[in-house]
């Protein structure tokens, strides 16, 4: 029979119920970089267990001596990347110190004209358009100190974060063991081989996609490469190897990459011909990267992520797709391991589910 005090009872619950998810959910709010360390360092984890297994297996070094070679190497390889561009930035800053900002001023002018008469279009005064709108007397130079107090920021930041990525990392890897034994003694007996093996699988495979990833990368760099130094782009190197790294960034990393290949090699050739040697070349440029990129759209990447993770091409680019639309830039870049680690997980919970079956078909 249903009573007041039982009908109190439940209510009471349930709003106990309710307080703790939303403790706990504010919790997790609050720590929620150290939650993005933590996802950061176990993603460094699988990167480099091919390096550490190589170090252990063959080269016979200890739990330690293998995880802090790898965390030097990680350091090496960061320190490296930020010494790569030194140059490039030098460069571009030199070659922006020799701009004759008057001739210019009349180049584009002179251009502006020619697309005007060629188009048939009215003629537009931009100068008297920022007079009219009185765009200088809204600035506020204040914004200036604290855009420069945010770059500090973020660089402290930033280091910081490094610090702690590099920490936690060192530990999953030298302590690994450790962990998976741990987490057999707390995991309910009932699911203990499901989730071990879940684990298992899921290593076996972000592994490979990740490795895949990496040889996507080398591809599209050399590509990128050879199309920069057919037209003598100075920098050839590290502008290829910047734009590669967009990459990573499925769809939009591209576009990217060839819009700041085109400006980079606009500033490369400032002092030489507006018309018949910097827009020529920065055409060019631009097409190459496009044809690149219908290579690795097509070719390169569809196979080398498909095969990794035992997805087809298809499935993979409506899940980057979808991702994309929820989530923005981040979930394009998590799209392909988070549905594999989703895919596993259904896989061994619920095998005789006939969608999870032919989802899972392939893994």
């Amino acid at each position: 029979m249903v009573t007041s005090k039982t009908i109190s009872n439940g209510i009471l619950r349930a709003l106990a119920t309710i307080l703790i998810i939303g403790l706990v959910l504010y919790f997790l709010y609050e720590i929620q970089t150290v939650i993005v360390y933590l996802c950061i360092s176990l993603l460094l984890c699988l990167i480099a267990n091919p390096l550490v297994l190589f170090l252990k297996n063959k080269l016979k070094f200890s739990n330690s001596m293998a995880a802090t070679t790898t965390i030097v190497f990680f350091i090496f390889l960061i320190v490296g990347f930020i010494l790569l561009f030194v140059p490039l930035i030098i460069s571009q800053a030199n070659n922006l110190a020799l701009l004759d900002t008057a001739q210019l001023q009349t180049k584009f002018i002179e251009t502006e004209k020619h697309l005007e008469d060629y188009f048939n279009i009215q003629h537009i005064d931009l100068n008297k358009i920022i007079k009219d709108s009185k765009l200088t007397s809204v600035l506020d130079f204040s914004y200036f100190t604290g855009f420069i107090n945010s770059i500090i920021n973020f660089m402290a930041d930033m280091g910081m974060g490094l610090v702690s990525v590099f920490f936690i990392t060192f530990f999953f890897i030298k302590d690994q063991d450790i962990f998976k034994n741990q987490a057999r003694r707390v995991l309910p007996d009932s699911n203990e081989d499901k989730i071990l093996n879940s684990i298992t699988k899921i290593n076996h495979l972000l592994t490979r996609y990740f490795i895949g990833l990496l040889l996507q990368l080398i591809v599209v760099f050399v590509l990128y490469l050879i199309v920069l130094l057919i037209f003598g782009n100075e920098n050839a190197f590290v502008i290829a190897f910047l734009c590669a790294i967009l990459n990573i960034i499925p769809y939009l990393g591209p576009i990217i990459g060839t819009t700041l290949a085109g400006i980079l090699t606009m500033i490369s050739m400032i002092g030489q011909d507006f018309q018949s040697e910097i827009v020529p070349k920065t055409i060019y440029v631009i097409i190459g990267f496009l044809i690149v990129q219908a290579i690795d759209n097509n070719i390169s990447q569809p196979i080398i992520s498909s095969k990794s993770v035992n997805s087809h091409p298809l499935e993979i680019f409506l899940i980057i797709l979808i991702s994309g639309i929820t989530f923005g830039i981040v979930g394009m870049i998590i799209a392909v391991p988070a549905f594999t680690m989703i895919k596993v997980i259904l896989k061994e919970f619920f095998p005789d589910n006939k969608i999870v079956s032919v989802l899972t078909e392939r893994i």
